[in-house]
């Protein structure tokens, strides 16, 4: 069972994704359009679990299965989708079996894709909610030590609501272009 950990930011988690960001382009060769640092290491400021997240875009995420073994190389497991259609999931432990690294891979254009940008980029420009963030992860951390399921669920409603508010800043941030009536 693993223990429910939040820790303060370490600006190190950046240099961690820069290496292994580049280290997951190579592998995913062509085929790799973007790689993206998400979750809460992330975010400045605030606490996490000491796991970085990768979001990968992908042209085409069918090849990512035949790229698994170059995956497996670095050191992660394929998980397949789990539990989200379209998505290739890999996890990363260190050599104590700590989990380290998350790598979400989607197919650029996907919503899921949107969506993680969107939580990650308002929690960055509104540091008083990431703060409010980082509080309830602390609390649940506490009460939940050993319980991940309890620590998630916790979380879920606070996510779902800055999810929301989210995804309306975003699109006030970059509403869509209004075409003339003679474009297609």
């Amino acid at each position: 069972m693993r223990k429910v950990e939040v820790v303060p930011h370490n600006p190190q988690w950046r240099e961690v994704f820069k290496v292994e960001s580049q280290q997951i382009s190579e592998v995913l060769g062509e085929n790799c359009a973007i790689v993206h640092h998400i979750g809460s290491t992330a975010i400045p400021g605030i606490y996490a679990k000491p796991i970085v997240d990768f979001l990968v875009e992908v042209k085409d995420i069918t090849k990512v299965n035949k790229q698994t073994p170059e995956m497996e190389s670095l050191g992660y497991e394929a998980m397949g989708e789990y539990g989200i259609s379209g998505r290739r999931y890999f996890r990363k432990d260190n050599a104590l079996g700590v989990r380290t690294h998350h790598v979400h891979i989607f197919e650029v254009g996907s919503a899921e894709i949107k969506r993680h940008l969107a939580f990650r980029d308002y929690a960055i420009a509104h540091p008083e909610e990431a703060q409010q963030y980082s509080d309830l992860k602390r609390d649940l951390a506490q009460k939940y030590p050993h319980d991940i399921e309890g620590y998630m669920d916790g979380k879920d409603g606070f996510i779902k609501e800055m999810q929301r508010k989210a995804t309306q800043w975003k699109i006030r941030q970059c509403p869509p272009k209004h075409r003339s009536p003679h474009q297609p």
